[in-house]
């Protein structure tokens, strides 16, 4: 919210107030999103002419979700656009500001999460996809490993330097990054994946592996977008394929090859194992249910 900067406490309203209170937890994209979120939430009262904090009931919060609705987003864009809504009334609550939370028991609609709209790519295509990207160049190469077998974000996958993946832990070569959230994690190399990064890397001991082939300048976020779509393009793969779409093949096939949903959501670092589940192409396939495993285990009765 630009207009709530800079911090101001003796100048700012209450909802201003809560407003950069909230916000200020949170940096990069997500605070981007969520200070978008929140701008829709404060011009949406500010046309129904009621102040974004102070009065504000359950009923306010309830007509304004109907309004997302009502202005053509899906149920699981609206459920998105209230993360920050939510969040910025729980923590004006936490903060005394006011007495009660009115989001808290306001209906979101519900998602089927089943039905994934993101075009992932079976077992086949990804095998694919890995192999043409290495013959663009070695950055298209190393871009694709990173996001189609280690389950990087775009951004993440962008932001690895050469020094990230210089150790081995416990015998096996491990890289190191920060995910979601500011949320550390090392992950186990695998020797087809490091020899990608090889590649890539050359002689440079240093600094950011992935760079722009022509510039050499590093990537950012939507030069990995780019990139994912040169690779598709050369793949002959007859639909969009993002990032995005990368990290759904390297989780659902991960899923399929039979890793267990424990460490699939290890791999996709996922804290909630439902949201790891949703990737789960196969769990509705009978030969794979658990009583099968469980009769075997106790066979004796």
């Amino acid at each position: 919210m630009n207009t709530l900067l800079p911090f101001q406490p003796g100048a700012m309203t209450p909802a201003q107030l809560a407003a950069v209170s909230y916000l200020a937890r949170y940096s990069g994209h997500t605070h981007t999103l969520y200070s978008s979120q929140l701008r829709r939430w404060f011009a949406w009262c500010e046309t129904n002419t009621l102040d974004p904090l102070i009065g504000i009931q359950r009923a306010h919060i309830e007509l304004y979700i109907r309004h997302l609705g009502q202005a053509g987003l899906m149920a699981s864009s609206v459920v998105t656009s209230m993360h920050a809504v939510r969040g910025y009334f729980r923590y004006a609550h936490i903060d005394g500001l006011i007495v009660s939370d009115p989001a808290v028991y306001a209906r979101l609609p519900k998602v089927h999460r089943d039905e994934s709209r993101t075009q992932g790519l079976d077992r086949l295509e990804l095998i694919r996809f890995l192999q043409v990207a290495q013959t663009l160049t070695v950055h298209h190469g190393a871009l694709a490993f990173l996001l189609g077998i280690n389950a990087l974000r775009a951004s993440e996958a962008a932001a690895v330097r050469i020094e990230d993946y210089s150790e081995t832990l416990r015998g096996h070569r491990v890289i190191h990054l920060v995910g979601k959230g500011d949320k550390p994690a090392t992950m186990p190399i695998t020797v087809p994946v490091l020899r990608v990064l090889e590649a890539c890397r050359g002689e440079r001991t240093e600094g950011r592996l992935i760079l722009r082939p022509v510039s050499g300048n590093p990537i950012d976020r939507r030069d990995a977008y780019r990139m994912v779509a040169r690779i598709a393009k050369a793949a002959a793969i007859p639909r969009h394929i993002s990032p995005h779409s990368l990290r759904h093949a390297a989780i659902t096939n991960a899923l399929d090859a039979g890793v267990p949903l424990r460490d699939a959501q290890i791999l996709a670092r996922h804290s909630d194992p439902r949201t790891t589940e949703h990737y789960d192409r196969a769990r509705g396939n009978l030969d794979r249910h658990g009583v099968h495993f469980l009769t075997a285990y106790v066979a004796g009765v």
